[in-house]
């Protein structure tokens, strides 16, 4: 599978029949999702010892933010196994599902959804585990006993801060210029950090305590665009252990460039999104994600340079 894959919509979904086992992403925009090329890539590999999977197949499916809750019960009915959520879906989402564990309801994201034969959805996060692996595969850094600086005070911060806290790091620092979003994401952290020494800044006056050797993790949006200035200078901060970036599109962010430039160890979020997926697959079929997540970033490398 391609980024030329068909992106599919709720007629589809009404009219077509999907056979064997299925398997979806939905978001809002969907096109240049990478998730059906791994994930094929993955049933395709899995099919050669365990034909099972040969009737396995991952689709993508364009579902407007208002007609997500329907679009759950629809998916259901159709006998889909799994689906994945993208930006918007997975906060809109986590308010109709019952998430299986204590850390997703701290994070209110799910992204891996499972059927419930008996009607409805488990939900599940595995972007914190495409994190922990992400970084560890790239930078080999474990979050575990390391200092944090997080950039960002959104969504995806909030994730990567769960998981930051529940290894434990040594300590996080989150960093955001707008305080009534940094002070809104403490509050929710607060309660996780026990031990952890957790505070928070802004970017653009970097406090003097900050610690040297922290490992410096980009939450933010910053970077997607050409123009984006970067999330924070790191020559303002003490020396980093290493930057890692979670946007994979572009490869080489602003922040990336100038760690490189640094002679700082970096990485994009490209392995993060191969363990993520991994994990959720590992979730709907029982294939460890250590097997198949390979596979799925060789897929995703591919997919990039065909685009």
């Amino acid at each position: 599978m391609s980024l030329a894959d068909p992106v599919l919509t709720l007629a589809d979904l009404k009219r077509q029949s999907f056979t064997g086992t299925a398997l979806a992403v939905l978001g809002h925009p969907i096109q240049h999702s990478l998730s059906p090329a791994m994930h094929n890539a993955a049933l395709a590999e899995l099919a050669r010892i365990h034909l099972e999977f040969a009737s396995w197949h991952y689709y993508k499916f364009e579902v407007q933010p208002d007609e997500l809750p329907g679009a759950l019960d629809l998916f259901h009915a159709r006998g889909f196994r799994g689906l994945n959520l993208t930006v918007p879906h997975k906060v809109i989402a986590f308010a109709h599902l019952k998430p299986a564990a204590p850390a997703v309801r701290m994070i209110g994201a799910v992204n891996t959804l499972l059927r419930k034969e008996s009607g409805g959805w488990e939900g599940y996060n595995t972007d914190g585990y495409g994190l922990t692996m992400g970084v560890r595969e790239d930078l080999g850094i474990t979050l575990g006993g390391m200092p944090i600086i997080l950039l960002g005070a959104g969504g995806a911060a909030r994730g990567a801060g769960v998981e930051c806290l529940q290894c434990p790091c040594a300590s996080l620092w989150v960093a955001n210029r707008t305080r009534a979003h940094l002070d809104a994401l403490l509050d929710v952290l607060r309660p996780l950090a026990g031990k952890v020494p957790l505070h928070g800044f802004d970017p653009q006056a970097p406090p003097a305590d900050l610690p040297a050797g922290a490992l410096v993790i980009n939450a933010t949006s910053a970077g997607l665009r050409p123009d984006d200035p970067p999330p924070v200078d790191l020559k303002r901060l003490p020396r980093p252990a290493g930057v890692y970036d979670m946007i994979y599109n572009p490869p080489a962010t602003l922040l990336l460039r100038q760690a490189a430039a640094l002679g700082l160890p970096c990485a994009n979020g490209l392995s993060m999104l191969a363990h993520q997926g991994a994990k959720s697959l590992e979730i709907w079929s029982g294939a460890s994600a250590g097997r198949t997540a390979p596979t799925m970033l060789r897929a995703a490398r591919a997919a990039l340079g065909s685009s």
